[in-house]
């Protein structure tokens, strides 16, 4: 027996509206930091020009290492440099706390390229990005499974984004009547639906790569069973780092520019006791190169991206709005900030429509007193 469309209707209906009503308090917050953060560079530098105002030029890079573990402390240990087409160099640090058990500080140095100056130094987790980049990932509680919360309302985006195309989808081929403004009587409806065409199938994609974001590690597991990727580096920024290391940071970065003599250097990360190997991020065009290199000998390792690291890197550059040009990153800042509308217009609808059944239910219970009176 086939179940009628307008039954199913009423059940995508039941439950577009209360993930909706009952998701609210944290779709908009999420939505709102992943906006703001599509636009993270360009904001900074405009909040931040001072970190940007750095004269072009190069120094040994040991130039700028000393540089920032001079001024970050005797306490800290600096462990991945980056670089920029333009800009500053930045060095993260870890300052490990006085407090036994307590979580270390993370510093990034902004440096002049040119003259090794510390230009500026930001607690990245107390910074204004660094919380929302935390809130956006975590909702700043890594601790209670933040992360794995933040990847549960990605799945109930997506199935909003998709109940809500099916609600819209008209009856009968009835495009025309669909894709009018004044479909509804009410605003609120109407910029709910007409928006939320709009939106859907780009919101339904920032939806599904965000939901691979929020569980990495499922994720990583699926895609790698279909394509294969470079496995993890063991311990994270986490990972304690070699004390006395054989190679310099200027040579390591000389074996990595020999070894892919078409790629320029975009990081170098320190070597960590576990594998006592320096890690070098290079970029061949758009296309990111690793190069290990042991500290005791120098050997070099080079690894292309394989097809699962490409498609890996393409559903974070999707999700982040940093792949797919202007056009897609200004749908990325749209996804964030169009809930929050439908957030608004979607109660407005909700309480109408008790209001209108309130109203029906008054009327037909006074339909028999009028009749016994007449």
């Amino acid at each position: 027996m086939a179940i009628p469309r307008l039954a199913f209707g009423s059940v995508w209906r039941q439950l577009h509206l209360w993930l909706g009503v009952g998701l609210a308090v944290l779709i908009v917050p999420i939505a709102i930091s992943g906006s703001i953060l599509v636009w993270h560079d360009g904001l900074e530098a405009l909040m931040h020009p001072d970190r940007y105002a750095v004269s072009q030029g190069t120094r040994p890079l040991t130039t700028y290492l000393d540089a920032a573990a001079a001024a970050a402390g005797p306490s800290s240990q600096p462990f991945v440099m980056r670089f920029a087409d333009s800009g500053p160099v930045t060095v993260s640090v870890r300052e490990q706390p006085a407090e036994r058990g307590a979580r270390p500080r993370l510093l990034t140095i902004y440096l002049d390229p040119s003259t090794a100056r510390v230009v500026d130094m930001v607690d990245f987790r107390s910074s204004f990005f660094g919380f929302l980049h935390r809130f956006h990932e975590n909702l700043t509680i890594p601790e209670y499974s933040g992360r794995a919360i933040v990847g549960w309302v990605g799945v109930a985006m997506l199935i909003m984004s998709l109940t809500g195309l099916y609600l819209w989808w008209p009856r009968n081929g009835a495009w025309k009547s669909a894709l009018r403004w004044r479909r509804n009587p009410g605003t609120a409806s109407n910029l709910h639906h007409l928006l939320g065409l709009a939106i859907s199938l780009p919101l339904a994609l920032v939806s599904l790569t965000g939901i691979y974001l929020g569980f990495p590690q499922q994720g990583r597991a699926m895609l790698s069973s279909v394509a294969a990727m470079t496995p993890q580096a063991r311990g994270g920024f986490a990972a304690p780092l070699m004390r006395t290391r054989q190679q310099t940071i200027d040579q390591v970065a000389d074996i990595a520019r020999t070894s892919v003599p078409d790629g320029r250097v975009a990081a170098i990360f320190l070597p960590a006791e576990a594998t006592q190997a320096w890690r070098v991020q290079m970029r061949r065009g758009d296309e990111p190169v690793t190069v290990t290199i042991d500290d005791r000998s120098g050997t070099p390792t080079v690894a292309a991206a394989l097809p699962g690291d490409r498609i890996a890197a393409w559903i974070r550059g999707l999700h982040e709005g940093s792949r797919g040009g202007l056009l897609w990153q200004v749908l990325v800042f749209l996804c964030g900030i169009f809930p929050v509308i439908f957030a608004v217009t979607g109660v407005m609808i909700w309480l109408q429509r008790r209001s209108r059944r309130a109203a029906f239910k008054g009327m037909t219970a006074n339909m028999p007193q009028l009749g016994a009176a007449e």
